[in-house]
């Protein structure tokens, strides 16, 4: 802001010396369309309703070159009109600029820009508006701090203000605080996703350790995600006209748990879920739940090698004993044999 103010303190002191500079050679013949109050009209009908008292003009700084143009103004200063019609029925309206046929035609606002043949034709009250392209925003009537590029370019917006329309024949709606871009639904493209700050930043999200600090392990951090309640859900109709199904979120619900998890616009409120973030989340409860099957799987194996051992070692005791009782079987039947002939032999 400093820079800005520097510099158009320079522009002022520029403007300065070249009003000061000594004129070398008047034009002869002198230039006509001059009045009091450094205003210039050219034109039938141009700066018409001005009035004079004593030299001293009823507005100032004025500039009307057309049939018309700025026919009605009386008391509106630092208005620029070039064409016929131009800010015709600007009365009271400052530092406006119409340059084109018919161009802020019913316009009595100020700081309203249009360049184009019917650009910001219907303006009413509305201020700060800026229309390249011709008849954009021709239809705005009270709407402030619209723009608009491109022919017929925001016709659609009506009374709403801060509305951005760009694109020949993208009309927009009468929402405020909306933008329009032609020719971007359904465009193919590449793999980086695209997203937009509460400032309006238009950017992709960046992943280099460059970007980034206090950077350290999410560790229990994403278990809020178990507390998260998915819904179904449609936008209402003046969000998304064909109102498909959704599935998320809600952000209220949200920040509730992790405020963190929202983002929210330039009023502070929450508007919406930084699902990146949950996948994040959910890619660490995977990993932490992976971890643990790991060492489960680990655990079972150890216990299976033991049990396997042990089994081994007790198979081998079997084994042993079995074969201790076949002799012992053995040894018995022979002392019965023996036995039996002794008492043969009687």
């Amino acid at each position: 802001m400093k820079n800005r103010t520097i510099t158009f303190n320079a522009i002022l002191l520029a403007l300065g010396f070249l009003a000061l500079a000594p004129t070398m050679e008047a034009l002869s013949p002198p230039p006509d369309g001059g009045y009091p109050g450094q205003n210039t009209a050219e034109g039938d009908g141009a700066l018409d309703s001005l009035t004079f008292f004593h030299g001293q003009a009823s507005a100032e700084d004025n500039t009307a070159l057309g049939f018309n143009a700025l026919v009605n103004n009386t008391v509106g200063d630092e208005n620029t009109a070039v064409g016929k019609n131009a800010l015709l029925g600007n009365v009271n309206g400052d530092s406006n600029t119409a340059t084109g046929v018919s161009t802020l035609v019913f316009a009595n606002g100020n700081y309203n820009t249009a360049n184009g043949k019917l650009a910001l034709a219907i303006i009413g009250s509305g201020s700060f508006n800026t229309a390249l392209g011709g008849e954009a925003l021709s239809l705005s009537i009270n709407g402030s701090f619209n723009t608009a590029l491109g022919y017929s370019a925001g016709v659609g917006i009506g009374s709403a203000s801060n509305v951005i329309c760009i694109g020949a024949n993208v009309a927009g709606d009468n929402v405020s605080n909306s933008c329009y871009i032609g020719e971007i639904w359904n465009q193919s493209g590449g793999s980086q996703a695209v997203y937009v700050n509460s400032q309006g930043k238009l950017g992709a999200i960046v992943s280099s350790r460059r970007f980034k600090d206090e950077i350290k392990p999410m560790q229990q951090a994403s278990e809020v995600i178990h507390d998260l309640k998915p819904v179904s859900f449609r936008y209402k109709r003046e969000i998304e006209p064909t109102r498909p199904r959704g599935f998320g979120l809600i952000a209220e619900d949200v920040e509730k748990l992790n405020p963190d998890l929202v983002t929210r616009g330039s009023d502070g409120k929450a508007n919406s879920v930084r699902y990146d973030a949950v996948n994040a989340m959910l890619l660490n409860e995977f990993i932490k739940e992976h971890k643990k099957v790991q060492e489960l799987e680990a655990t079972v194996g150890q216990q299976q090698k033991s049990f396997e051992s042990k089994l081994a070692e007790q198979q081998q005791q079997i084994e042993a004993l079995s074969a201790g009782l076949q002799k012992v079987s053995a040894q018995i039947q022979m002392s019965k044999v023996g036995a039996k002939v002794a008492h043969n032999n009687q």
